[in-house]
């Protein structure tokens, strides 16, 4: 699973101490948590009280696809950030998000041709490194 830098200093006294294979979050008597407990006990009365009844788990593991998506992630990262079985299957549960990019891709096209120089077409990638696409042919070739 991705944890984003912000997350690091969060996460990281959670973590202190513990085994490299230890659990991150546990029961008050420090086993695993389990759902329907928690869920009841926790998770629901917490969502609730910052005005989002309703709210369950699974929306905050759609929510996360949907962020890596618009974050810029490709269907194989989301497909392993997930745990689905096929790439076929994330784009069943998240065409939304990924078919509604269209703009943005025809934007990155426009950005890879206004970005070449005199002898190589370049763009950047997400994470801000430059690509060569290669060098420009002269018309006719």
């Amino acid at each position: 699973m991705p944890i984003p830098r912000f997350l690091v200093d969060e996460l990281a006294g959670h973590v202190a101490g513990k085994r490299r294979d230890g659990l991150v979050f546990t029961a008050p008597n420090g086993g695993p948590l389990r759902n329907t407990n928690f869920r009841s006990r926790v998770f629901l009365p917490a969502a609730a009280s910052v005005g989002l009844a309703g709210l369950t788990p699974h929306d905050l593991r759609h929510t996360a696809a949907s962020l890596a998506v618009a974050a810029g992630a490709n269907v194989k990262a989301v497909q392993r950030m997930l745990g689905h079985a096929s790439a076929s299957m994330t784009l069943d549960v998240y065409a939304g998000p990924f078919g509604d990019d269209l703009d943005a891709v025809a934007h990155r096209l426009d950005q890879a041709v206004a970005a070449r120089d005199e002898d190589y077409f370049r763009t950047r990638a997400a994470d801000g490194s430059v690509i060569d696409l290669g060098k420009r042919r002269s018309p006719g070739r």
